[in-house]
């Protein structure tokens, strides 16, 4: 009984899986709502910026004769670049990445052993009887034996990606360094291509122009990929996928 209704999930599910999938294929993927991206997880950090957001804007100050400040302006000074939760700033991707390994493994073994009897007690003679044709006591254990293997194996990637995304600051560690995340999507006709990106990074590597290299992120996460006509045709259909995953061959 309970391994029916096990059965009968599991069906349902795929079929709930496989409409999207088919919905997808049919019209095309959807591009994902802003909102569940870093700039709901930058407004949950700050509560201020959801309770600034729903005040109304203030009019424009006036500006005073023979001032080269602007009332109102964010800053004259102050440095520009993102420190807090809900600030913009730019990463830079460009990963150039290549590496190459050759290794070659050849062993060999030779052993060889030989045992004889000549004499045990006088019964030597009687062995001979006893063993079958062709028993020489003087040649009771010949043993030889040979292994040898040989094994080679190479590797050779090389990755290139060049890649340039804005993140949010979604929050603030203890210690000042700054929590990020940012995600990017882009449809041409039925494909769309998402880049991801989150993790920890200093204030002080944050450059003038506020941008940073991915190289010092920690606990960087990037992910570049796509769903669309073209990444479904490249992608391993599901029953092949768990066939082969169930499949002890």
């Amino acid at each position: 009984m309970r391994s029916s209704v096990f059965v009968s999930l599991a069906g349902i599910g795929l079929v709930l899986g496989g409409c999207g999938t088919v919905k997808d294929a049919v019209r095309g993927p959807k591009l994902t709502d802003m909102s569940s991206h870093a700039l709901a997880a930058s407004m949950q950090a700050s509560p201020a910026v959801i309770a600034s957001s729903a005040k109304p804007a203030a009019p424009p100050a006036a500006s005073t004769a023979n001032s080269l400040w602007r009332p109102g302006a964010r800053a004259f000074f102050i440095d520009q670049r993102a420190s807090k939760p809900g600030d913009i700033l730019t990463v830079l991707i460009n990963i150039d990445d290549s590496a190459k390994l050759q290794n070659n493994t050849t062993s060999s073994r030779q052993n060889a052993t030989k045992g004889e009897i000549s004499h045990v007690l006088g019964l030597e003679t009687a062995l001979a009887k006893i063993m079958p044709k062709g028993f020489d006591p003087t040649n009771a254990l010949d043993q030889a034996g040979s292994t040898s293997s040989t094994g080679a194996g190479s590797v050779d990637r090389q990755e290139q990606i060049q890649l340039t995304v804005a993140a949010v600051v979604t929050g603030v560690l203890p210690n000042g360094n700054l929590l990020i995340q940012g995600s990017q999507e882009v449809k041409t006709n039925n494909e769309l291509r998402e880049l991801s990106v989150s993790g920890i990074v200093r204030p002080e590597d944050i450059s003038a122009t506020n941008t940073i290299n991915h190289t010092q992120i920690a606990e960087a996460r990037i992910q570049y990929g796509g769903r669309g006509d073209l990444s479904r045709v490249q992608n391993t259909p599901y029953g092949q996928a768990v066939a082969e995953s169930l499949s002890p061959f």
